[in-house]
């Protein structure tokens, strides 16, 4: 297409060119124009009869604004089911808590009626009717004020755990000479050495000399000497005026100021002080006085088989 454009003051003439791509280009921006322009027209005149109230514009903003509504609501109903639907998962995961906390409330020493929630609280919503905003949030809230306090209890039940295996680990429970039988027994007998009644103020493990010897609990190590006695002795101190002493060692391991765990190889067994042959001589003593040291690993004996397993079911 050629275009020659005149002017009849200057008395010139220019010719342009227009090629199929610059008009298709020109149609385009053209038409993109007159859109723009129309949309711009319409808009413009679409507000200003709503706010100006011009004849049959009201019903047409209502329309527009109803659709809108719907649009929204919709929108927020759908979020409210799937927030109901993750509430009912919690509530269940709250009642599986409950199960668990009861349990475990149970193996602490401490009533598990203590540990369920109060009647009422965090109640599960159900029903056919849909629920509202406000009735969600005051589920949810109750549902955080449930757990909080199920967070809380849980912590003393932790707390009431942890002081109770401390409590296990510095008790005197764990046999000081693995596989050996206690043979003289706490009490009066008679002293091998003088032939005359006395009393035998612990227990005593005869094994072949270097058989180690075991802390029966954790705890510090107090005295580690020569005894004339006891021979080669350790005192180890659990806390609570609760102290083990271990004699007659050929070898010791440990000294004052120690810290030992439970099972803890401390010395060997020997003949060492006042002794006829090679065994533990194995004392418990509580504020400085001395007990039967049986008790206390019959104690551990106890809870060992009742942590045990039980025998599997027979087959046929």
């Amino acid at each position: 297409m050629h275009i020659i454009i005149t002017d009849a003051w200057l008395a010139r003439s220019r010719a342009l060119h227009l090629s199929g791509i610059k008009l298709i280009g020109a149609g385009a921006l053209a038409s993109a124009l007159l859109m723009l322009s129309a949309i711009a027209t319409y808009h413009w005149v679409f507000l200003e009869g709503v706010r100006q109230g011009w004849p049959g514009f009201a019903p047409v903003a209502r329309l527009v604004h109803q659709d809108q509504m719907n649009s929204q609501d919709a929108y927020m109903r759908a979020n409210l089911d799937a927030m109901a639907r993750r509430l009912g998962e919690m509530q269940a995961r709250m009642v599986q808590l409950d199960s668990l906390g009861e349990r475990v409330a149970g193996l602490a020493g401490l009533s598990p009626s203590e540990f369920k929630a109060k009647p009422g609280a965090g109640g599960a919503l159900v029903g056919s009717r849909e629920l509202s905003m406000e009735e969600l949030m005051g589920a949810l809230d109750r549902v955080d004020e449930s757990s909080g306090s199920r967070v809380d209890w849980l912590t003393v039940v932790e707390s009431r755990l942890f002081d109770q295996k401390i409590q296990r680990t510095m008790v005197p429970t764990e046999q000081p000479v693995a596989g050996v039988s206690a043979g003289s027994r706490f009490g009066f007998r008679i002293d091998p050495i003088t032939g005359r009644s006395a009393l035998h103020t612990g227990l005593d493990f005869p094994a072949d000399p270097g058989t180690p010897i075991l802390a029966a609990a954790g705890g510090v190590v107090v005295v580690q000497e020569y005894h004339l006695a006891y021979g080669n002795m350790v005192e180890v101190d659990h806390g609570n005026d609760l102290i083990t002493r271990y004699a007659h060692a050929s070898k010791v391991f440990v000294k004052k100021g120690d810290i030992v765990k439970r099972g803890q190889k401390i010395a060997e067994i020997g003949s060492t002080g006042r002794s006829t042959g090679p065994h533990l001589h194995f004392e418990v003593w509580v504020a400085g006085v001395p007990q039967d040291p049986q008790r206390f690993l019959a104690a551990g004996e106890n809870v060992a088989a009742a942590q045990s397993p039980g025998p599997g079911p027979r087959k046929p």
